[in-house]
């Protein structure tokens, strides 16, 4: 697919970040390039319009969730292209009011995400989407968090899967990765 390789050659690679022995994949050169970023999220939304609202239940995108911090990058103009509400994913102690948590293993520590107890409505069908799914952990939170105010999450998307890792194995749906990486 033609904008798949455009997407992957403008990813750039930087080795021994956040620490020694983690390859970091740079998303951000897609960001600064209107057109890179426009076939993204165009990617993305025809994903969507085209293979998971068709096989979901109610045939529809009630909410976008967008994890902490480059998940707010690309989720609410997602949402805002299908119809559907934003909502956010942070970590502890980010947000005001009332927030559930959920506690996560990452590649390189713990976390805890929290998101408002009134986010999401029971039966509201969600989409989780991320940049990157390593291990999985972060996104199975995220989940966590979906279904206990009662959503149901149709599709994880990410721009970047790092396959060997099989992250996704420890998801509660489906998911969706516009770029493998093998290393």
């Amino acid at each position: 697919m033609a904008d798949v390789e455009y997407l992957q050659s403008i990813i750039k690679l930087h080795a021994d970040f956040p620490k020694k022995g983690i390859s970091f994949l740079d998303i951000f050169p897609i960001l600064r390039d209107p057109v890179a970023f426009e076939t993204l999220i165009t990617h993305f939304v025809h994903h969507i319009t085209s293979q998971t609202i068709p096989k979901s239940v109610h045939k529809k995108v009630d909410v976008v969730v967008g994890l902490d911090a480059r998940g707010f990058l690309l989720g609410p103009i997602i949402a805002l292209r299908l119809g559907a509400s934003f909502v956010p994913v942070r970590k502890r102690g980010k947000l005001p009011g009332e927030c559930i948590s959920a506690t996560y293993v990452k590649e390189y520590g713990v976390d805890t995400f929290e998101m408002h107890a009134d986010a999401i409505l029971p039966g509201q069908s969600v989409i989780i989407v991320d940049d990157l799914i390593a291990t999985g952990g972060s996104a199975k939170a995220a989940g966590e968090l979906v279904k206990k105010l009662g959503g149901v999450t149709v599709e994880y998307l990410f721009i970047i899967e790092i396959m060997f890792l099989k992250g996704y194995q420890s998801l509660d749906a489906p998911a969706y990765s516009i770029i493998q990486h093998l290393d």
